[in-house]
C-alpha cells in the first residue's frame, strides 16, 4: 500500500510540473563543509525512508567527524520526497533561520522518523513535525506557515524534479561523490575507503 501511494505521488508531481516551465536554482541546497574542499558528497533523499535516516545517522554524521573538520568534504542534501509525509517533513526543514539550525532539524526528524512518520493521517504527522520544529526553538505560526507555504513546496518538488532529471534518481538514499554516483557497500569502512582514494 506505501509502495502504491508513493507512485502515486510521483505521479501526480510529474504531471504538474510537466505543465510548468520549471528549471533548477539550487539556491537552498543544504550545504555543509568548505566550498573548496576535495570531496563533495551529494545526497537525495526521502526523510521518510529509513534506509535513509540510518545512512545519515550512522554513516554520513562519522564522516563528518573526521572529513569536515580537516575541511576536505562537502555535504549536500536534495530533498526527494517519495511521499506527502516526506514533502511536509522538507518544509519543516527549510523553515530553520540559518543552514545550522536546518541541518539540525534534519538531524532531529531522522532522529524521531518512528515517530513521526507513522499512519496515514496528514494531520497527525504534521502535528508531530511540529513538535520537532517547537522543540528546536521554532514558533508554531513560523512552522505552520512553512507547511502552508506553496513557493517552498514548489521549491522543494523543483528540486526533486531536477535531481531526477539530471541524475536519474531511481531509489533513496541515492548518493554522488565528486558527481559520480557511488554504487559500494552503504557502510562507513566502504565509503570511507572510496573517498580516502580521491
Amino acid at each position: 500500500m506505501k509502495k502504491k501511494i508513493s507512485f502515486l505521488f510521483s505521479l501526480i508531481i510529474l504531471i504538474i510540473f510537466s505543465f510548468k516551465n520549471v528549471y533548477a536554482k539550487e539556491l537552498n541546497i543544504l550545504k555543509k563543509g568548505e566550498e573548496t574542499a576535495k570531496v563533495t558528497i551529494k545526497i537525495f533523499s526521502s526523510l521518510t525512508c529509513p534506509y535513509c535516516a540510518d545512512f545519515h545517522l550512522n554513516i554520513l554524521k562519522n564522516l563528518e567527524k573526521d572529513l569536515l573538520k580537516n575541511k576536505t568534504l562537502k555535504i549536500e542534501h536534495y530533498a526527494f520526497p517519495l511521499d506527502l509525509a516526506a514533502l511536509n517533513a522538507e518544509k519543516i526543514v527549510r523553515c530553520g533561520d540559518s543552514m545550522n539550525a536546518k541541518f539540525k532539524l534534519l538531524d532531529t526528524i531522522y532522529e524521531k522518523q518512528r515517530q513521526w512518520a507513522v499512519g496515514t493521517d496528514i494531520d497527525k504527522i504534521n502535528s508531530s513535525l511540529i513538535a520537532i520544529g517547537k522543540s528546536l526553538n521554532l514558533k508554531e505560526n513560523k512552522l505552520k506557515s512553512c507547511l502552508a507555504d506553496e513557493r517552498l513546496q514548489d521549491e522543494i518538488l523543483n528540486e526533486r524534479i531536477n535531481a531526477q532529471k539530471k541524475y536519474n534518481i531511481e531509489s533513496t538514499p541515492t548518493i554522488y561523490i565528486n558527481e559520480k554516483k557511488y554504487k559500494g557497500k552503504f557502510d562507513l569502512v566502504s565509503i570511507k575507503k572510496y573517498i580516502e582514494k580521491i
